[in-house]
């Protein structure tokens, strides 16, 4: 059996900017007078624009910012950094066009829907993505399954005949939980925990080792659903 689409995540799959929504959080939490946790950064990864506005509000601003103001001042600056400069992930734009030709493309995202556009257009690559889906569009963010659901739905597919490719503890709980099968590409500054990573198939070490190869040794194993 193969796969009948491949389902990747953004931030820390595509682009390298997990360090950059840290940076511009952690800038914005300290000149707003607020406090960063040991675990705040672990517990943004994944988080939909609702959940991590309310968090950074309710926790750690301890209600100076609503949660839509939060949202907008620091959805604006992570807007005005990629306006400055996109890190695409190395291979990203090679990876994606040499899967695109064997299999349906998705993408599960917990950035805006702004943020999405942007980057893909970016990497000139919006074409090829026959869905994309933001967490703010479903009920719940990674670790839940919502977004890869509905970007199984959008796409006509059964989950269980996805693959998705995740970094992060969050995404790839989420991905497990829609009944896909995972491949992890850890992010070197933020690996995942080692049970999020049990739930993966395989571990690439880079987004280059998502192959066509690889893809179809994992579907024809009874690793696949």
């Amino acid at each position: 059996m193969s796969a009948a689409a491949l389902i990747f995540d953004m931030d820390g799959v595509l682009i390298d900017t997990e360090p950059i929504w840290e940076e511009v959080r952690r800038e914005y939490i300290g000149e707003m007078g607020g406090r960063w946790l040991a675990d705040t950064q672990d517990r943004f990864m994944g988080m939909s624009t609702a959940e991590w506005s309310e968090y950074t509000s309710a926790d750690l601003l301890d209600g100076k910012r609503t949660p839509p103001e939060v949202a907008e001042d620091v959805i604006a600056r992570m807007s005005a950094r990629y306006a400055e400069q996109l890190p695409l992930m190395p291979g990203a734009v090679e990876t994606v066009r040499t899967l695109a030709l064997r299999y349906p493309l998705g993408l599960a995202s917990s950035s805006p829907r702004r943020l999405i556009d942007v980057v893909l257009s970016h990497m000139g690559v919006t074409s090829l993505f026959r869905a994309t889906v933001s967490t703010e569009e479903v009920e719940r963010g990674k670790p839940a399954p919502d977004g890869y659901l509905a970007a199984a739905r959008r796409m006509g597919v059964a989950p269980e005949q996805c693959v998705a490719v995740e970094d992060s503890s969050n995404g790839l709980r989420s991905a497990a939980a829609a009944g896909m099968t995972v491949i992890a590409v850890p992010h070197p500054r933020y690996p995942p925990a080692a049970d999020a990573i049990a739930l993966a198939a395989t571990v690439a070490h880079s987004l280059k080792a998502v192959t066509p190869e690889l893809i179809a040794t994992l579907t024809t194993t009874a690793e696949f659903r």
